[in-house]
């Protein structure tokens, strides 16, 4: 199936794809406020710990694969991080170190997610930069070598409270290292339908850099991948962000019954919903109108990619049984008469849209109107919103080889 960004020109792909990359590390922001209400800090470390290390070593080794960059060494680990949902260009500012294949270092000028969570206290930073990254890196790492480790240098919470960078870490891969198993729910994941999704080839003719096979840079330069590449790393991108929601999803279901489960979802869902539609709207600049809202649920990650997520866009967006339905993950939120996260993603365009949405659960019609007084933003939405993220912008970096030290 064609996807959906392959209607957008190269240089428009360049500039969503970090969009889209930042708008994985923003589920987090949403989902887990709701996850702090229903299970205390403690109970939100956990379902944080465990959404990750199901989702990130499939994630992980479906970017190698589709980029032609598969190893067993650190600069594969390093090239997964960059383009990882987890790890967002610049916001999350990590810096490469490579001493060789098995010993390398990074650090991070600047942690978006630090800045989010030092406003709260050092014990939620404590949480976030020990108890959450220490088993999640190795968990990522996994996808490329089980016995590499990935340990601090300096961390969180900051002494002195401006320290920079941020943070620092080492990694090594060393074969007496007792190696890394994948945990059970990323063993359950792999058996998901966005895990086995089968994503259009990248063409190795297009004009423009195929993959990653090439050294590791400092930073990506979108723009230098080719249309091809584009169209099949935001596709990956949005799979990861559905993987994670999955793993989110087997976390929070095994703490609390059926219908607190789906209200904690549907309110995740709602505030990313809303922050991402008004992201991908600025960043392609699209009318703040109904042709333009209808062009960012086209574009949203929601409803992408098309091989996992079957819709027809015309006058109407028209959704049918999808492979993501039978994984019961996002699209599965979205019913006739439960419709805050497409109402979120269309006010987020212009708050006096609206959405009329009907059919049956998994074969409805959306059709976007104009109410005559403006909606007030969702309050999910809002919390979302509580992340630098939300607003960050991007700068402008020139792209240099790192070499072996």
């Amino acid at each position: 199936m064609t996807s959906r960004y392959a209607t957008l020109t190269r240089e428009q792909l360049a500039v969503l794809v970090p969009e889209l990359l930042l708008i994985g590390q923003l589920i987090d922001r949403s989902g887990m406020a709701w996850c702090i209400s229903a299970f205390g800090r403690e109970g939100m470390v956990q379902v944080a710990i465990e959404e990750w290390m199901a989702a990130s070593p499939i994630y992980t080794r479906r970017m190698q694969q589709a980029l032609n960059y598969e190893g067993t060494d650190v600069v594969t680990i390093f090239k997964g991080l960059q383009l990882d949902i987890g790890a967002p260009p610049q916001f999350m500012d990590f810096r490469y170190t490579v001493h060789d294949r098995w010993h390398g270092e990074f650090h991070l000028d600047h942690c978006g997610a630090l800045m989010d969570v030092e406003p709260m206290g050092p014990e939620y930073v404590r949480s976030m930069c020990h108890d959450i990254e220490d088993p999640t890196f190795d968990a990522t790492a996994v996808a490329t070598n089980p016995r590499a480790q990935v340990r601090p240098l300096h961390r969180p919470p900051r002494t002195p409270v401006d320290r920079s960078p941020h943070c620092a870490w080492t990694v090594v891969i060393d074969e007496s290292y007792p190696p890394v198993v994948e945990s059970d729910g990323c063993v359950a994941l792999t058996s998901s339908r966005a895990a086995a999704t089968q994503l259009d080839p990248i063409d190795a003719g297009d004009e423009g850099q195929a993959d990653y096979s090439g050294p590791l840079m400092s930073d990506l330069d979108f723009s230098a991948f080719s249309h091809s590449a584009l169209v099949r790393i935001a596709d990956e991108v949005c799979l990861q962000m559905h993987l994670l929601n999955l793993g989110f999803l087997r976390a929070v279901g095994s703490r609390t019954e059926a219908e607190e489960c789906r209200e904690i979802a549907t309110r995740q869902l709602v505030g990313i919903a809303g922050v991402a539609a008004s992201r991908i709207r600025a960043a392609l600049d699209l009318p703040a109108d109904e042709v333009g809202a209808l062009r960012v649920l086209e574009l949203h990650p929601l409803l992408n990619p098309a091989a996992y997520v079957t819709a027809e866009f015309g006058a109407t967006l028209h959704l049918r049984h999808s492979p993501a339905h039978d994984d019961n993950g996002w699209i599965s939120v979205c019913v006739p008469g439960r419709i805050g996260p497409l109402q979120a993603a269309v006010r987020a365009v212009d708050p006096h849209l609206d959405v009329d949405v009907g059919g049956t659960p998994n074969d409805w019609t959306l059709q976007i109107v104009r109410r005559t007084d403006a909606a007030p933003e969702a309050g999910e939405v809002a919390v979302t919103r509580f992340s630098t993220g939300a607003a960050f912008e991007f700068g402008t970096r020139t792209p240099i080889p790192i070499t072996v030290l």
